[in-house]
């Protein structure tokens, strides 16, 4: 087996900078985890808090922490931090290699889509963002690592987008339109929701946009891990 994982952002139209934060981190006992926040508001003061959400719980996977434990630690700090005051939603997706699974740590209203095969499930029980009070916990999905096992996870900018002309993204719906054409591709796949959401809210997005997607596939190739990134400047 082998893991690919794409991710795809793009901010709120007429502002400078995302809301929005993203870190990947290496698991000291093997496996990789990515940490994605979306801070109250937009822009640089809500930069500030994403930041600082994944800053403690990158730091804290580092250290072998487990992802439930980082995620609530995470949102004690915030709610230190700000006194309670903002919050920030919170994803923790972890390829863990001691388990051999895929753990899905969420403190977001927003649903995390999990794909087995050719089913198209959304984890959405009842979970509330980080920072607004102590002793908030996430809801942590786990499953076997297998190939066909895949995950979309997105901050709300894809939900809302197209709700201001009353057509709301069925996000579902696509995912399941694109599975159709074939197997999860997590950089078509990234890209192709990405370019919905904006097409949706007519090039002008509504709020800061952030996708990560996540598949286990047959292996092919090499040893090597690879990294690509791509930054308009």
């Amino acid at each position: 087996m082998e893991a690919r994982v794409a991710v795809a952002k793009v901010g709120k139209y007429g502002t400078a900078e995302s809301g929005d934060s993203f870190e990947m981190i290496e698991r000291p006992a093997g496996g990789l985890s990515f940490v994605l926040a979306d801070g109250q508001t937009s822009g640089k003061p809500a930069k500030a808090v994403s930041n600082a959400v994944v800053r403690k719980a990158i730091s804290l996977l580092a250290d072998g922490v487990r992802d439930g434990a980082a995620a609530r630690a995470a949102s004690d700090y915030l709610c230190t931090y700000r006194s309670g005051k903002v919050l920030s939603t919170l994803n923790i997706l972890s390829i863990d290699l001691q388990s051999q699974t895929m753990v899905i740590t969420r403190n977001n209203p927003v649903p995390v889509i999990l794909i087995h095969g050719r089913t198209v499930h959304a984890l959405a029980d009842p979970s509330e963002p980080v920072g607004t009070r102590r002793g908030i916990r996430p809801s942590i999905t786990e499953v076997p690592l297998e190939p066909g096992l895949a995950s979309v996870i997105f901050t709300d900018g894809v939900t809302h987008a197209g709700e201001r002309d009353g057509t709301p993204m069925d996000v579902i719906a696509f995912l399941q339109a694109l599975l159709a054409e074939g197997p999860v591709n997590p950089d078509a796949w990234a890209d192709r929701i990405l370019d919905h959401a904006v097409t949706l809210d007519k090039g002008r997005p509504a709020d800061d946009i952030s996708i990560l997607v996540t598949a286990i596939l047959q292996r092919e190739g090499d040893d090597a891990r690879r990294l690509s990134v791509r930054m308009p400047l």
